[in-house]
């Protein structure tokens, strides 16, 4: 039987996940992929049980960031799907079968997002979708909430790279994961350029995983993740809205940015974010914009309305998780 599909696990210095993930995939129900790990120069004896265990793997020298390590990944498979998959995750046994049963509903679907459940508190979400907002936010769909939520399939702004599946074909159409993001919203980026395209990002809630989270910056905040989510958010609305979009949305993205200046000051972060922000106004013209083209413009008033439309999820969301916090702590 021709293989549909190679997943590709992308690791740096993250052999205390690996066998683990690796166990997970080996017990799926749908057996028609390949694994495939990228390993960016690790340095934790990740190299060595790589080997030892006989998985295939593309040894780089030094670490290329999420980015660089799955574009060679794609880059050397050779089938009509590439699933993309954190080493700091647990794959149920149906997670291949119902991705690629997802992504084959329709040759208009890019990529399908997983159901990601937090390993450590099993009954909470960690992300059901990606979503951006007109206050230049990017986040997760359902970080937090208790499992009843996010049940039903649907479109979302942008899978999660940590654990989705993408049709190959379009990365040639569309470009690959930019590697100037190095790590963090490179995600982001390339669903929003397929969505730009007419591509649709979808979210399927039969296919679950079981994230650790931050498995390898080492914490959800930290002062390399703060600069460099702050810097690629720069290049994100810089590269995928035209002249006249940024005009329009200038006001919400200051006001967006510094909501998240003083968030970021309170936890003694604003240094970093404040040195991202400026390193993203000073690159950002080294990134490739998108090419406005006439034929889409029906595509970016569809995304204007769902910039705003997310705005709203993200109030509502943050609002849903303070309310549940509140509760349990009286």
């Amino acid at each position: 039987m021709e293989i549909t599909t190679t997943i590709i696990i992308p690791n740096y210095n993250g052999l205390k996940f690996l066998d683990e993930c690796i166990r997970s995939l080996k017990a799926q129900t749908y057996s028609n992929f390949r694994i495939l790990v990228v390993d960016n120069g690790s340095q934790d004896g990740s190299a060595e049980w790589l080997r030892e265990k006989n998985i295939d793997t593309i040894f780089l020298e030094k670490n290329t960031g999420f980015s660089g390590a799955v574009n060679v990944g794609i880059r050397e498979s050779h089938t009509p799907y590439v699933i993309l998959l954190n080493n700091d995750v647990r794959a149920d046994e149906y997670f291949v079968a119902e991705l690629v049963r997802a992504i084959g509903q329709s040759d208009k679907i890019f990529s399908v997002s997983s159901r990601m459940i937090q390993m450590y508190h099993p009954d909470l979400l960690d992300d059901a979708g990606d979503m951006y907002s007109i206050l230049g936010w990017a986040y997760q769909r359902g970080v937090g909430q208790r499992l009843n939520c996010c049940r039903r399939p649907c479109r979302v702004f942008s899978a999660c790279a940590g654990a989705a599946i993408y049709r190959r074909e379009v990365f040639d159409e569309i470009g690959y994961f930019d590697e100037m993001h190095f790590a963090y919203l490179e995600d982001m980026d390339v669903g929003y350029r397929a969505r730009i395209a007419g591509y649709d990002n979808v979210y399927c809630p039969e296919a679950l995983v079981w994230h650790v989270g931050s498995g390898t910056s080492g914490s959800k905040y930290n002062p390399f993740k703060v600069k460099l989510a702050a810097r690629n958010n720069v290049y994100l609305y810089y590269k995928n809205m035209p002249a006249p979009q940024l005009i329009i949305n200038a006001v919400p993205i200051a006001a967006g940015t510094f909501l998240k200046y003083l968030f970021f000051r309170k936890m003694g972060y604003e240094k970093e974010y404040l040195e991202g922000l400026k390193e993203g106004i000073r690159t950002m013209r080294r990134c490739r914009r998108v090419k406005y083209d006439p034929a889409h413009l029906k595509n970016y008033l569809a995304i204007e309305l769902e910039l705003v439309a997310g705005a709203f999820l993200y109030v509502y969301e943050f609002a849903a998780r303070r309310m549940r916090r509140n509760q349990s702590e009286s």
